[in-house]
């Protein structure tokens, strides 16, 4: 005659799919919680880096370009502290560089070089030459070109509801930045918006 016995804890766990979800969807809640939260309370990941800035009105219209396009999809713009990293592209990314960026451009994806370290690394005029045909300077280059930015102005009424809508994220963006912005683009062109933001990428750490 066969002899039954009460099922272990784990057997019960085991047999029971409703159980066992609960139990794995408590598991990550946790783990989620202890990674996550402490980072709030860590003044190197959520406070500026001495010197950065917010972006001008015409650096963050260089942003929503560099966006529009997706550019993300190729550049990266997070280098790792790694030295085969940091002797190629500089100084290691640090999360306060990047608390006014909303949203935020790391990644791992590089089909082309990170951008983190490139502000001032070129000139405007290589930039212009490279946006418009990147074979121009880079023959092997399989980079897009751009040159309808050549030609395109900035939406200069667009800016000030931007830069608003930042300052609610956290942005200091003063009345008189705010103000001002559509007079700081007016006559741009999408090229020169888009130099200007590359320009200043990664220049608050020297």
């Amino acid at each position: 005659m066969a002899q039954t016995h009460a099922p272990r804890g784990h057997e019960k766990i085991e047999t029971s799919n409703f159980l066992m979800i609960v139990l794995i969807l408590l598991t990550i809640a946790v783990g989620g919680i202890v990674e996550i939260v402490p980072l709030f309370f860590q003044r190197s990941t959520s406070q500026p880096v001495e010197g950065l800035k917010p972006y001008t009105a015409l650096q963050l219209a260089g942003r929503d370009i560099y966006q529009r396009e997706g550019c993300y999809n190729c550049h990266s713009q997070m280098i790792r502290p790694f030295r085969a990293e940091t002797l190629r592209y500089g100084h290691y990314s640090m999360a306060g560089e990047f608390v006014y960026d909303y949203p935020f451009q790391w990644g791992s994806k590089r089909t082309g070089p990170d951008l983190h370290r490139v502000g001032g690394k070129y000139s405007d005029e290589w930039h212009r030459i490279h946006l418009i045909n990147p074979r121009d300077l880079v023959p092997e280059s399989n980079m897009p070109a751009y040159p309808w930015l050549e030609t395109a102005t900035v939406d200069a009424e667009g800016m000030a509801p931007r830069m608003k809508a930042l300052r609610t994220l956290g942005v200091p963006y003063t009345d008189a930045e705010i103000a001002k912005a559509a007079d700081d683009v007016k006559g741009k062109t999408e090229l020169e918006a888009m130099i200007a933001y590359l320009q200043v990428l990664g220049t608050a750490v020297k």
